[in-house]
């Protein structure tokens, strides 16, 4: 089995499942950030490690703003992860993204106002660059698999990250664009921030489902219309996944992202924060030389 990739897959809103999935079997994964949005689901497509997670929980259970998103991080780095592969829903922002749209997201802007953004604090202070956030590796991966999978790609969008739960209002939503946002959604960050502090290349794929409310022709957005949507994006979701995973390259090369934290710690070793520290083993075990904090 090559151990080199070990992928993990955050499902958003519509990819629920990953198929032909092998050796499948939920597990609980303890953190001490709390318990993750779910158990996560092991198994193997191939020769490559599969660990899934749903963002939302089985059935949908978890607002934008309740995920436990350092929880999640922090169980999938101990699953052993070494890459992440993220999909999420999304409202489109241009006239050339419509719904069905897989965009392969490379920049955010984040606007996201109560959730906890890192794993570091007072005792164990990290600054660890955020200027690309996203994997060009592992997103030409997925764009190609969704093509594969008979997918519309667009690649190089801009996701604007809201707070939620609510929708936009249509003087944000034109506001967005103004700024040059291509999609809109509510649960890329912090995640996106967390896997950089994890050391875990992160790519995202935004399944567009509506046009948001920017529109004058078109009326709000509509739930029952993004759900319908979701469906679709799912199936085309699950069948590009499983394409992926298949096709990786045998040998996982290295990442300069495997190595984020290299010089980031700035607090001087005498002044660190031992319980900050023991919690954040499985985050720091590489860069302090720790013992690696595992689930296998």
């Amino acid at each position: 089995m090559n151990a080199q990739w070990t992928i993990g897959i955050i499902g958003g809103s519509g990819l629920y499942a990953i198929d032909g999935l092998e050796d499948a079997e939920w597990r609980p994964v303890d953190t001490p950030w709390g318990t993750p949005s779910d158990q996560i689901l092991f198994g193997r497509i191939g020769d490559v490690a599969i660990r899934f997670l749903p963002r939302h929980g089985r059935g949908h259970v978890h607002l934008p703003g309740d995920i436990p998103v350092r929880a999640n991080i922090d169980a999938l780095k101990r699953a052993g992860c070494t890459d992440l592969l993220a999909t999420s829903s999304v409202g489109s922002l241009r006239e050339e993204l419509p719904p069905g749209t897989f965009a392969i997201v490379d920049q955010f802007v984040d606007r996201t106002v109560q959730r906890a953004a890192s794993f570091f604090g007072s005792g164990l202070v990290a600054h660890v660059s955020l200027a690309d956030p996203t994997c060009e590796r592992l997103g030409a991966f997925a764009a190609a698999a969704i093509t594969a999978a008979g997918g519309r790609v667009a690649e190089g969008a801009t996701y604007l990250a809201m707070e939620g739960p609510q929708f936009s209002t249509r003087a944000e939503s034109r506001l967005y664009r103004d700024w040059g946002c291509d999609v809109i959604g509510m649960t890329a960050m912090p995640e996106a921030r967390l896997a950089r502090e994890a050391e875990l290349p992160y790519a995202l794929v935004g399944m567009v489902t509506d046009y948001d409310c920017w529109r004058d022709d078109r009326a709000a957005v509509d739930v029952a219309e993004i759900v319908a949507q979701m469906a679709a994006n799912g199936r085309i979701a699950r069948a590009a996944v499983a394409h992926l995973l298949r096709h990786l390259p045998p040998e996982r090369t290295p990442s300069p992202i495997d190595t984020a934290l290299d010089g980031a710690i700035m607090t001087a070793p005498a002044q660190r924060d031992a319980v900050l520290i023991a919690r954040n083993a499985a985050i720091v075990a590489r860069v302090l030389g720790l013992a690696a904090a595992a689930t296998t």
